[in-house]
């Protein structure tokens, strides 16, 4: 499979996360490639950017990396549960219990090897700087038009929306106190909770340890003291990171740098090696779902040949929902034009 080629061509990550394997082959047995150990090499658990196609046309806005992956075997730890590992990886509970023949209720035991296969289609929306896409619960941060980093983050509930538009930081703080808003409050009263005017540093602060302020009033990117709430649509508004994530984010991240929130459920890309992935996402806030001719726009707009797009496949997709990215067409590649591309894809989000 060409995805784990480009896995395994990148240079292992020292301190890498425990209980991650890298996964040799679709089938997720570390033995079935040809050469690979009997025993799964320990890899990071990171995604990947995956290079999109360079346009033609220079006036064509074009995805600068197609795609963030991650194509692993995962060893459960203690504690760990299919909630646990869908928070940190990015990907549902359905989708990974699908793709381990699994319950989605079913308790996971230590040591077992579960398969996770995580990839997001990157929104073209910035040069340098952070980009939240809401419907897909991803943040991407952006230095010279690449992707340097890919997090799965919550966001705000569907009464309670996480606003889009511009920003900028305007602060960093660490073990930031909780001023809880009135209107929290007021949720707190009705919901017959103890009514908090603030929350101090440590576990039961929600903000976590790390906070990073912007100019969206009220909006903040931040840690969590509930990790398994990661990658959903349950916070008042602000953008939610797992403490690990949020920790490295903040310390790349400068008072002044530039951001943007956008809304866009449905996502099209062509990689470098000719193939295009299309990426469906719920529409939580019902702001439209988009349709079959949006995407087709997307193809036209990025000079992806639409003949070689399986439409009843994306149709599909756009039904389901899964907000994972999957292949729907390929175009034959001039070898020339991909080796002269950049050779290895770029290793994104190191924990």
């Amino acid at each position: 499979m060409k995805f784990v080629a480009v896995l395994l061509a990148l240079p292992l990550v020292v301190g890498a996360a425990p209980g991650v394997a890298a996964v040799a082959a679709s089938s997720f047995s570390p033995s079935v490639a040809a050469g690979a150990s009997s025993s799964p090499t320990v890899a990071p658990a990171a995604f990947v950017a995956v290079p999109a196609m360079p346009s033609l046309d220079l006036d064509v806005v074009q995805v600068r990396d197609a795609l963030v992956e991650q194509v692993l075997e995962h060893v459960v730890g203690r504690g760990e549960g299919l909630g646990s590992l869908a928070a940190r990886y990015g990907v549902s509970v359905a989708q990974i219990a699908e793709r381990n023949a699994l319950d989605a209720r079913a308790r996971l035991r230590i040591g077992q090897r579960i398969a996770i296969v995580s990839r997001h289609v990157v929104p073209p929306e910035i040069d340098d700087g952070i980009v939240v896409n809401v419907p897909q619960r991803m943040l991407f941060r952006f230095e010279r038009r690449r992707i340097v980093a890919a997090y799965p983050v919550t966001v705000g509930r569907r009464d309670w929306a996480t606003p889009t538009g511009d920003f900028t930081v305007i602060n960093r703080q660490v073990d930031k106190t909780w001023i809880v808003p009135a209107s929290i409050q007021e949720e707190m009263r009705r919901d017959g909770k103890p009514v908090l005017a603030e929350v101090p540093p440590g576990p039961e602060n929600p903000l976590g340890r790390h906070w990073i302020g912007t100019s969206l009033p009220g909006i903040g990117l931040h840690g969590t003291n509930a990790p398994t709430s990661v990658y959903g649509f349950r916070s008042h508004g602000c953008v939610r990171l797992h403490p690990e994530d949020i920790a490295v984010l903040f310390d790349a991240t400068r008072v002044g740098d530039r951001g943007r929130i956008v809304y866009r459920p449905l996502l099209l890309a062509q990689d470098r090696d000719g193939r295009i992935w299309f990426e469906a996402n719920p529409d939580v806030y019902r702001r439209g779902p988009g349709s079959l001719d949006a995407v087709r726009e997307m193809a036209r707009r990025q000079s992806i040949d639409e003949r070689a797009i399986d439409w009843p496949r994306v149709e599909a997709a756009m039904k389901r929902r899964a907000g994972n990215a999957i292949e729907v067409g390929a175009v034959a590649m001039n070898d020339a034009t991909v080796h002269n591309e950049s050779a290895q894809a770029q290793e994104v989000s190191a924990r």
